[in-house]
C-alpha cells in the first residue's frame, strides 16, 4: 500500500496508529474497578509537561492499524472498551465506534476535547488541558469532567470547566501523580467545602497494575 493510500485510510478512520492494546482494570473516575480493555492510540499536540505517556505523542512511530483488527481483539476481552491516548480524538472516531457498537460493547473515551467530536460514545470522559482547551461539542456532551490538579491554580481552572459542562456532567478532581502527597490534602479539603466535586485517583498505579 502506498503511502498515499495508508494516509487516506487513516483520514478516514480505516486505519489508525496503535500505541498499544490490553486487559486491566479501570483505575480513574466514575469506572474506577471495572475491567475494561484499553485501545491507545498514538499522537498528541497537546503537551502536558507531567503526561505520563509521552511516547504516545508521535503518531509517526505507531504502525497504522486496521478498525477491524483493533474491534477483534477487543471483543475478546471484554464488554467495556476505553479508547484512550494520546489525544484520540485527533483521528475519526466513527468507524471504529461503529463497529464496537455493532459487537454490543458498551465504548467510552478519555480525551482532553481538544478536538471536534467524532463516534459513538457511552461514555465521554473530558479532561480539559489549558494548552488547548476542549470543543464545545465535548463539552455538551461530556459525562465526566476529569480535572488533573498540579497545583492550587487548577481549582479555578476546574471550576471554570464545571460551568461550561451539561449540568448533568460528573465532577472529579484527580491529583498529578507526580505531586499527589502535597495535593490530595487540599484536593480532600476542596471536595468537602464544595462537595459537587469527588475525588479521583490513579488507583492502579497504588494497585501496581497496567
Amino acid at each position: 500500500m502506498t503511502k498515499e493510500a495508508i494516509k487516506s485510510r487513516i483520514d478516514l478512520g480505516e486505519l489508525l496508529p496503535l500505541m498499544e492494546e490490553f486487559y486491566t482494570i479501570q483505575g480513574e473516575g466514575a469506572h474506577t474497578g471495572k475491567s475494561a480493555y484499553f485501545i491507545r492510540i498514538g499522537g498528541c499536540d497537546v503537551g502536558c509537561h507531567w503526561c505520563d505517556v509521552k511516547e504516545s505523542w508521535d503518531a509517526a512511530i505507531h504502525p497504522p492499524t486496521e478498525a477491524d483488527a483493533i474491534v477483534e481483539n477487543a471483543a475478546k476481552y471484554s464488554d467495556t472498551i476505553v479508547i484512550t491516548g494520546g489525544e484520540p480524538l485527533m483521528w475519526d472516531m466513527e468507524p471504529l465506534t461503529r463497529k464496537l457498537k455493532a459487537k454490543n460493547l458498551q465504548v467510552h473515551i478519555e480525551t482532553s476535547g481538544a478536538y471536534p467530536l467524532t463516534g459513538t460514545w457511552d461514555w465521554i470522559c473530558l479532561s480539559p488541558k489549558k494548552r488547548m482547551l476542549p470543543k464545545k461539542d465535548v463539552l455538551d456532551n461530556a459525562h465526566e469532567l476529569k480535572v488533573i490538579i498540579y497545583n492550587k491554580h487548577d481549582f479555578e481552572f476546574a471550576e471554570e470547566y464545571a460551568r461550561k459542562v451539561n449540568k448533568d456532567c460528573t465532577l472529579f478532581l484527580q491529583p498529578e501523580w507526580s505531586v499527589r502527597e502535597k495535593m490530595i490534602p487540599l484536593i480532600v479539603d476542596y471536595v468537602m467545602a464544595n462537595p459537587k466535586w469527588k475525588v479521583s485517583l490513579q488507583t492502579h498505579k497504588y494497585l501496581n497494575i497496567p
